[in-house]
């Protein structure tokens, strides 16, 4: 009943937020609301809203996500004695991740932004086990260096008088002094968007529950970061698109590569998050930032519900998340599988799906631009990749026997989940054309030559192909085999990343500390603190019986000095 409330507020909302956006949209203003929280003598506390048709899009999307994950969680969570806490803690997580939307102020951008941070940590921690601690101590402290730059930015912005950038973007571009701000934004947004090197931390958040992942990689956490990029799009420099370009596509690219070789489901599904990420992050640093945030809304919706199916996948198999267990699941619970696959579908850009309309524009976009042929290699390659590992989960999902315990039973009399995955399929479908129209009405130029224009058919085909190869047991046995272990160890644990920067970068801070802790703490601290501190401590009682002025002493100083006079006149 707590979260039927919340489910029917936040669809309510979410209606209207888009309504709202409509109008905005056609009638093409923005509305600056500000309110004076405190007045101190000259001094006034403002809080300011900005609504424009960017903000309200994004929120009803949001909200309508946000509700059909509550609703889902609702059965999927009924077990959990403390749901009510956990509905909370997501309730938390919007308000957030709307205070981040709305704000065109760094300090209240910073509030979202920090609650961003300390709620995931919260959800990624609720099952409380050591793998979860883990992981959730990887997100903070990954976020923590996004969190830093962030502060950084809004202590370089006293230099304007004012923490609303919204004011200051053209000065900004042309301020070579406050282009600093621009770069540390970059850094706060790889870090909360998980671009390289910071990658590690979003597969390992799939500690969480599942309904949470359904959110946080959908369009809440990870989407943060792209958002802020967004709003700050006019200060770039080219220089600064060029290395965001090069680190997007390397993490689109190891991303692909890294859902090929797992097995994991959830896993797998985080890693196409992290593809979608650097394929937004790409499209942005090529300028096109209405075309990213249109990418950002579409991939919500597919995204949300494809962790909702996994989460219905993993409910009705025991908790087991091993694909290979996977086998003929089409005809114990055809609906779940069936939404499933529409949103591998989507996700590979499938005509004339959600996906298809973003995916495809953005491909015939890039391929328009002046690039040298590494991105154009790294693009194509990886939307290629992107539909083998899709290709992989759908073959493990519909075709073969059954893999897992015989005694084990599979059903869809799970009601709640499967409204309210109904719900999100049908904007899974017809989302991609209806936005289309809205956010593009007038069509945009795109010349390409025939080659160019099937090349992105011909990447689909041949990742069909390699997405079968991979299927196979033969093929993923001799990968896996002690002369290729090395090879494919590395591919999925996504060159080594976790390794090299939470153990590498952790152990080399922590060892120096351990050596000054050894020669400073229980050094010479401790010999000039402790141990002579009482010699230090006599010699200070002995200046202070000479500073008493007794008249022994000052009658012993003064025969002192006058046999000392006496000696020189002589």
């Amino acid at each position: 009943m707590f979260s039927k409330k919340f489910f029917n507020l936040l669809l309510f909302l979410s209606v209207i937020m888009f309504l709202n956006s409509l109008c905005v949209m056609i009638l093409d203003y923005s509305l600056i609301l500000e309110f004076n929280l405190i007045t101190l003598n000259s001094s006034n506390i403002v809080f300011v809203i900005l609504l424009d048709w960017m903000s309200l899009l994004f929120m009803s999307f949001v909200f309508f996500i946000s509700s059909m994950v509550i609703y889902y969680s609702e059965e999927y969570m009924s077990d959990d004695l403390y749901i009510d806490r956990f509905i909370m803690l997501v309730i938390m997580f919007i308000l957030s991740m709307i205070f981040l939307i709305l704000s065109p102020n760094m300090i209240s951008i910073l509030l979202g932004w920090d609650g961003l941070g300390l709620v995931s940590y919260c959800l990624v921690i609720y099952y409380q086990n050591v793998k979860s601690y883990n992981a959730g101590m990887l997100t903070a402290l990954s976020n923590r260096i996004g969190d830093v730059a962030l502060l950084m930015s809004i202590a370089w912005m006293l230099n304007f008088g004012s923490w609303n950038f919204i004011f200051y973007l053209e000065i900004m571009k042309n301020d070579y002094v406050m282009m600093l701000i621009s770069y540390l934004i970059v850094l706060a947004a790889l870090t909360k968007s998980a671009q390289i090197p910071f990658s590690s931390w979003l597969p390992a958040a799939m500690a969480a529950p599942t309904p949470v992942s359904s959110l946080v990689h959908s369009s809440t956490l990870v989407t943060a970061g792209v958002y802020l990029l967004i709003r700050f799009n006019y200060t770039f420099s080219s220089h600064l698109m060029y290395l965001l370009l090069f680190i997007s596509s390397m993490t689109m690219f190891m991303a692909g590569l890294g859902a090929n070789f797992e097995y994991d489901l959830k896993k797998i599904i985080a890693l196409s998050t992290l593809s979608q990420l650097g394929f937004m992050m790409s499209i942005l640093a090529l300028g096109s930032y209405e075309l990213a945030f249109f990418h950002l809304l579409i991939h919500a919706l597919f995204k949300a519900l494809l962790f909702m199916c996994a989460g219905n996948i993993i409910h009705n198999m025991n908790n087991c998340q091993d694909i290979r267990f996977m086998g003929g699941l089409i005809k114990h619970m055809p609906l779940t599988c069936t939404f499933f696959n529409i949103c591998n579908f989507s996700l590979c850009g499938l005509p004339f799906l959600s996906g298809f309309y973003s995916k495809d524009f953005i491909v015939e976009v890039m391929s328009m631009s002046y690039l040298n042929l590494y991105i154009y290699m790294i693009f194509y390659i990886s939307v290629g990749l992107t539909v083998s590992y899709s290709f992989r989960l759908s073959y493990y999902s519909l075709t073969g026997s059954f893999n897992f315990l015989s005694l084990n039973s599979l059903n869809e009399y799970s009601y709640k989940m499967l409204k309210s995955m109904s719900g999100l399929i049908i904007f899974v479908i017809i989302s991609g054309s209806m936005m289309m129209w809205v956010m593009f009405p007038s069509p945009m130029f795109i010349c390409l030559p025939m080659m160019m224009k099937l090349l992105a058919l011909i990447m689909i085909l041949m990742g069909i192909w390699i997405g079968y190869g991979l299927s196979k047991f033969k093929i993923m046995f001799k990968l896996k085999s002690k002369n290729n272990l090395n090879m494919s160890s590395f591919l999925a644990l996504m060159w080594n990343m976790p390794i090299l920067f939470t153990t590498g970068l952790n152990f080399y801070p922590i060892y120096l500390g351990k050596v000054y802790n050894n020669i400073m703490d229980q050094g010479w601290f401790e010999y000039y603190g402790s141990q002579n501190l009482i010699k230090f401590i006599q010699k200070i009682l002995f200046i202070q019986l000479l500073s008493l002025n007794h008249l022994k002493i000052f009658f012993l100083m003064f025969i002192i000095w006058l046999s000392f006079l006496i000696f020189n006149m002589m």
